[in-house]
């Protein structure tokens, strides 16, 4: 089995500094053949590439359409292993869990992701956003049906084949909760595991997220998730 790590990493230069070799390692660590792919924003706006070209292992390439959803669709395609590992570019995820995302992944889930909320988590975010996350984990989780803690993380590990064949149209964030719901709508008893993670601030910059525009743009995404699931029960 083989594993394509994707990074997205706009104005992510500084951080990819730390976070590249210890990547790398915690790979190594799965004895797996593994590749890394770093997408980065249409246009460059810091020295990332020259950063990536450093390493035997890691691929640079541009999104190619915009929004945090486009270059997550632009990893996937990129993407060529068995399965997809995404974690975030910043720091918060601590690459040395991915070994333990590995092994629960091998033994036989669709999805694996490196839970905030399971038994053993832990998240250093502001409160704010803990609450926040938390509700909508929460209202996601029904209008989905899954019954995973935390379905707002980026970190996890996807089957390959499964991932690639849907569909997705979210042009932001919401589109993490866009991919478990195409998932399960192709496999209706999708497996999902969780491993225990313990989430960081990020190490260098500011987060991209608004609170506010996060808030508004989640509201009218939960009418059309559950348009979409309920359209699909009824074909």
């Amino acid at each position: 089995m083989s594993i394509s790590a994707i990074l997205l990493a706009k104005n992510e230069a500084e951080n990819l500094k730390i976070l590249l070799p210890r990547l790398i390692s915690a790979l190594n660590k799965t004895n797996a053949a593994y590749e890394v792919i770093v997408v980065d924003s249409m246009t460059p706006t810091d020295n990332t590439p020259s950063i990536c070209s450093q390493y035997d292992h890691v691929r640079y390439i541009n999104q190619t359409s915009p929004g945090y959803a486009g270059a997550f669709r632009t990893g996937i395609e990129a993407a060529g292993m068995d399965c997809l590992l995404n974690l975030d570019a910043d720091g918060s995820h601590n690459p040395d869990a991915i070994p333990d995302l590995y092994e629960k992944y091998r033994e036989g889930y669709d999805l694996v992701i490196g839970s905030r909320y399971c038994q053993g988590g832990k998240t250093n975010d502001s409160r704010m956003s803990i609450i926040m996350s938390k509700i909508l984990n929460f209202v996601m989780r029904i209008i989905i049906g899954v019954k995973a803690k935390d379905i707002s993380t980026s970190f996890r590990i996807y089957n390959m084949a499964q991932i690639k064949a849907v569909k997705l149209t979210c042009t932001n964030y919401e589109v993490l909760q866009e991919v478990i719901l195409r998932m399960r709508m192709n496999k209706r008893h999708l497996t999902i595991g969780e491993v225990p993670i313990i989430f960081e601030k990020r190490i260098y910059g500011q987060s991209k997220r608004r609170l506010m525009r996060f808030i508004a743009s989640y509201i009218s995404v939960l009418f059309r998730f559950t348009k979409i699931r309920l359209g699909h029960q009824h074909d």
